[in-house]
This record gives structure tokens, C-alpha cells and sequence, in this order.
């Protein structure tokens, strides 16, 4: 039986709620994939008192039909619910029947399906848990969906009867390069770290493309895999996965293109321009629905915090636009073009998002991590050639490092063009920012530095191996 891999700190929370000795009501939310479900089953061994879960993209009627079907798994022996109100009023009646001493555990999966247009989902939530689910001290209420925006919308940030009635959220995140290494193990894996890097670069750290990679193989046969052979798995994911999170995801989709075109980013009114769609709050709640979906991230060009830069982060999506979206014929597409530069500048790019992804284990790695300290990322407003720095570290001891990130496949040897690159991009840094503090260039690279005239630019050097520190 499979069994959880890299969610120690969930279970630990999991653990601390349960033996809390109150009411709990627990949302849990992540993005399509990363193993929500799987969480909660095998830490309750899928001993619910109720358990139910939504129909992706059904009717009222189906979604109704759905959780009488649990009701009558439950012990329901009477007549199908009218509305959500009498379900609701129904499993409030089971509860009380529940003879067993322990915590009763209610469990409904993919929430936000239920919530139909006019359904009033919602309002016999609100009633259920303020007139029956507070008033018990051993009910353990978990609600659960893919939908993230919609369960902070309502749940989380609901402003009726559910405000701040949720007594704990949990947001379930990819996975980092530890936890993946770890998964990897589990599958008695002997890939090196560079080659789970690698795989990182092209479907991130979500548990169910991991459980599709065959680890006896190498990380270029399982790209093909997944992403190019015939019926590969991961090549219609791309539209079920907007497509299960929002009602309406073409203008997501088109969000998501405009950003791929951009891998620095857009601000908001770039975006608006580039899709010829109103700069206004629509726009805001659709950018602030991919970030809490973990798809973008949004970043401040440096210390500024009124204009955002939006830029797209998720590593599978990323991949397919840049790769799938032409649908080549090429079955072998990756090995084909194995060791190739566009290759080599694909795993150069990734490896600038994976280290971004793990600026808690390089602030670790520096040794820097307690201290008072803002990271962000910056763009020159005015210099040509354009400078992007992805990351700045800010440190209240008066220090500004700037980070180099260089990918390759062996120790990188620092050469007197890039050295004078760096220099360039630190003059333009000082410069614009009209900064104070000192200004220190430091090095992220996959093995290190060899020696030369030029590697003393940097006195730090984070490496790959520290990108696998557990934080």
C-alpha cells in the first residue's frame, strides 16, 4: 500500500487539531494534483463518520444525488434531501446517532462543486456548522477543494455566517527538492540530484506527476513519456487542470500565455493590453485567483511595493507552453534534441526558478536566514542592455547581496564576459537604486565554482546539494 511520502508537518498539524479537545473546522486547499485526498485518507485510514465528495462540473441535481448517496452510506435510511438546508439538517441528525467515543470525522471532498448557481450551498454550510458543528466538543469538520480561490473566497474569507468560524486553513503546496528527492527514494531511486532537478524543471514538485515517472529510467526518457509519446499522460492534463479550477478559465488561459511569451513578468497594465481586457478589479481577482493556485507569483521590483511584476511559476505549465503547446509529431522530441542548446537553456531557466522557489534554503545556505532580511526581485527601468536580477537579498546589516544563478553540469567556470556582465548589472543595481548599503554579488550554481581570476567576485556559493535542505 503507497504510502505518504513528505507531509511529516501536515500530519504533526493534523495530530495538534485532533487531539485538541474542541470543535474543529478544518479547509484545506491546494491546486489540482498535489494530493489532498491522498492526505486525508491515509491519515484517518478512511475511518469517516461522513464522507462525501463533489461531481467536477455536475449539475445541482447530480451534486445533490452525490451526497445522498453518502448520506445513505452513512446510516440515511429516508427520503432524498429538497435543498442543501435538510441535507445538512440530515447529517446534523446522523452525527447525534454515532455511538463510538472518538472524534466524529466529516470529510467533503471538492467543495466548491457543490456551490451550483442558486443552490444555497453556502448558507447551509453557515447554518450546519454555527447551529450544530460549534456546538459539539469531538466533531472534526474538513472541507476540501481544488478550487483554491473559491474555497478562500468563501470559506477561509467568508464575510456572512462563516466569518472567522474556520478554526485552522491549511494550504497543501508542491513539493520541494527535498520532499521530491525523498518520493524519489521511496521508489528505490539512484537518480543523482542534478537529474531530479531536472525533472523539477519540467513538472515541479506535484505528487501525482511524480507517482507517473518511472524511476528506473532516465529523466529523458520519462519527459518523452509523459509529455510526447502517444496518449502521454501529461499532454491533455494542461486544459483539465484550468479547466476543473475555474467555471471560466479562457481569460486564465490567456493570462497564462501572455506570461509564458514574458518569463520576466507583466504588470498588471501590460497584461490588460496584451489581452485587451479592462484594467480593473475583475482583472485583480482573476491574477490573485493563479496566485493563490500557485501558478504566478507576484513580486515587487524591488523595494516598491505599488507596482507588482506578475510572473508565471508553475514548472508543468511552464514546460508544456514552451514545448507541447505545438503539438509536435516528434515521440522522442526530448531525446532528440538531447544536450542541444535549447535544451541546456531550458534547464538554465529552470534552475533560475527552482533556486527562487527555494530562497528559504539559499537564505539558509548563506547563513543569512536570521537576519532581518527582504528578498525581492528587480528590473532596470532605464539601462541597455535591459538588467533582470531574480534575486536581491536586503539584509539589515547594512548588506545588499545579489544573486548570480548559473546552471550547468559540472563546476562553472566564471569567464572575464560574464564577469564583466556582473559587474555591469551591480553598477545598474547601485545606481538606480541609489542604495547605501554595500552591494556583494554571490553565486547559486549546480557544483560549485572552479578556480580563477575571475571567481573571486563572490565569497558565497550556494550549490545544488543545498537546495535539498529540509526547512
Amino acid at each position: 500500500m503507497e504510502q505518504i511520502i513528505g507531509r511529516n508537518s501536515e500530519y504533526v498539524i493534523f495530530d495538534t487539531y485532533t487531539h485538541s479537545g474542541k470543535s474543529e473546522f478544518i479547509a484545506l486547499y491546494g491546486r489540482r494534483r498535489i494530493g489532498k485526498t491522498f492526505l486525508v485518507k491515509k491519515y484517518f485510514g478512511e475511518r469517516f463518520d461522513f464522507y462525501t465528495t463533489g461531481v467536477i462540473g455536475g449539475k445541482k441535481s447530480e451534486q445533490m444525488a452525490a451526497f445522498y448517496t453518502s448520506l445513505k452510506a452513512s446510516g440515511y435510511k429516508g427520503a432524498k434531501p429538497k435543498n442543501w438546508m435538510e441535507a445538512f439538517g440530515i447529517l446534523g441528525t446522523l452525527l447525534d446517532t454515532q455511538t463510538h467515543n472518538g472524534r466524529l470525522v466529516v470529510f467533503i471532498d471538492e467543495m466548491p462543486c457543490f456551490d451550483t448557481q442558486h443552490s444555497d450551498f453556502i448558507n447551509a454550510v453557515d447554518f450546519f456548522w454555527n447551529s450544530k458543528g460549534s456546538t459539539m466538543d469531538n466533531l472534526f469538520f474538513i472541507v476540501c477543494g481544488s478550487a483554491t480561490s473559491w474555497m478562500i473566497n468563501n470559506i477561509v474569507n467568508n464575510k456572512g455566517g462563516l466569518h472567522n468560524r474556520i478554526t485552522h486553513e491549511l494550504h497543501l503546496k508542491p513539493f520541494d527538492l527535498y520532499q521530491t528527492e525523498l518520493y524519489a527514494k521511496s521508489k528505490n531511486s539512484n537518480w543523482s540530484r542534478l537529474s531530479i532537478m531536472q525533472l523539477y524543471a519540467a513538472i515541479g514538485g506535484v505528487p501525482y506527476y511524480l507517482s507517473l515517472v518511472d524511476f528506473n529510467k532516465s529523466v529523458t526518457e520519462n519527459i518523452d513519456y509523459l509529455f510526447f509519446s502517444e496518449d502521454a499522460p501529461l499532454s491533455t492534463e494542461y486544459k483539465r487542470l484550468f479547466g476543473s479550477l475555474f467555471k471560466s478559465p479562457e481569460n486564465y488561459l490567456g493570462i497564462i500565455k501572455a506570461l509564458t511569451d514574458n518569463k520576466s513578468g507583466l504588470t498588471r497594465k501590460q497584461i490588460a493590453e496584451k489581452l485587451k481586457l479592462p484594467n480593473n478589479g475583475h482583472l485583480s481577482d482573476m491574477l490573485e485567483n493563479l496566485v493563490q493556485c500557485d501558478f504566478i507569483r507576484r513580486y515587487n521590483n524591488g523595494l516598491n511595493t505599488s507596482k507588482g511584476i506578475y510572473q508565471l511559476i508553475d514548472f508543468y505549465t511552464l514546460f508544456y507552453n514552451q514545448f507541447c503547446i505545438k503539438r509536435t509529431t516528434d515521440t522522442h522530441f526530448w531525446s532528440n534534441h538531447l544536450n542541444q542548446p535549447m535544451m541546456n537553456t531550458w534547464f538554465g531557466l529552470g534552475y533560475e526558478r527552482i533556486c527562487a522557489y527555494h530562497i528559504k534554503q539559499v537564505l539558509y545556505a548563506m547563513r543569512v536566514d536570521r537576519i532581518a532580511h527582504e528578498y525581492y526581485s528587480w528590473r532596470s527601468k532605464k539601462s541597455n542592455p535591459a538588467v533582470q536580477i531574480d534575486i536581491i537579498i536586503d539584509r539589515a546589516d547594512n548588506v545588499v547581496n545579489i544573486a548570480e544563478i548559473k546552471y550547468s553540469q559540472a563546476e562553472y567556470t566564471l569567464s572575464a564576459e560574464e564577469y564583466g556582465k556582473i559587474m555591469y548589472r551591480l553598477e545598474t543595481f547601485i545606481k538606480e537604486s541609489k542604495t547605501k548599503k554595500g552591494v556583494q554579488p554571490m553565486l547559486i550554481t549546480t557544483f560549485g565554482v572552479r578556480p580563477n581570476g575571475f571567481s573571486g567576485i563572490s565569497n558565497t556559493t550556494v550549490t545544488l546539494d543545498d537546495l535539498f535542505q529540509q526547512l
